[in-house]
């Protein structure tokens, strides 16, 4: 009999947002792009938090993102990422997802972290949740200095569940057996490959499609409401107010200076 796994999709399944905005947040006080830059990525990770992940922004922001780290350290990459988790990310992580992830572990399944974002953010948050391990998109760097280019593509939609696959042969696991959970249309299909598909804090395309099939939906963006419409649209418009207010402190820091 195979193995059992839980994969967990990272941005707004574990962490509220896009992982990869509080990355660039902590980039921008760091001097590495300019304010324009960073107000642009602050209104694609609000248009996130509002209305769901949008495969057109996602490579902007992959394409921006790699030009950005060009010529960059990974060693003082990855340094700025462990302090981004103590200033931020940290602060993100939804509790009822971390519930979930532990008694994934406690049951002593393996639990990795399957996301779009570079493999560096996924692999920091799981070293820091203490889970099996983490894929991601893969940035390429030689002599320890990223490139500005891919290793093989966007790790989304289609490519997690090859991914997974490829993962499931490796560690022999049954992925009948195994769990996932996401949060948006695009993981349907990594969702639809294992026994037991969660849907986390879904956008509308992904909770229409979770009631359609019967899959369990789980809402961990409030407190109580009363209903789950109103839990999400209010955890929404409040990051939305909360990427604003960044956006406007920056400007009159940039004002003054």
């Amino acid at each position: 009999m195979g193995g059992v796994a839980a994969f967990f999709d990272l941005d707004n399944t574990i962490i509220r947002g896009a992982s990869a905005f509080h990355l660039a947040v902590g980039l921008r006080r760091r001097g590495f792009f300019g304010y324009r830059d960073f107000v642009r990525f602050a209104f694609i990770q609000a248009k996130y938090l509002l209305f769901g992940e949008d495969a057109e922004q996602i490579d902007e922001v992959r394409s921006r993102g790699l030009s950005i780290v060009a010529g960059k350290s990974v060693a003082e990459i990855a340094a700025i990422g462990e302090e981004i988790w103590d200033e931020v990310l940290s602060l993100r992580i939804f509790a009822g997802t971390q519930a979930l992830l532990n008694r994934h572990l406690e049951a002593g399944h393996q639990v990795w972290i399957i996301t779009a974002s570079p493999v560096e953010i996924g692999e920091l948050i799981g070293r820091r949740l203490g889970v099996t391990g983490a894929l991601g998109t893969v940035a390429e760097h030689r002599d320890g200095f990223y490139t500005g280019r891919l290793v093989g593509d966007l790790l989304h939609g289609r490519a997690k569940e090859s991914a997974v696959a490829t993962l499931a042969r490796q560690e022999g696991l049954d992925l009948s057996r195994c769990y996932a959970y996401g949060d948006s249309t695009n993981d349907v299909a990594i969702l639809s490959s294992v026994g037991h598909p969660v849907a986390i804090n879904p956008d509308a395309r992904l909770r229409r499609h979770a009631r359609e099939v019967g899959w369990p939906v789980r809402e961990f963006r409030g407190r109580r409401r009363t209903t789950a419409r109103r839990s999400m649209l209010t955890a929404s418009w409040a990051g939305g107010a909360w990427v604003l207010g960044l956006v406007l402190r920056a400007a009159r820091r940039q004002l003054r200076g």
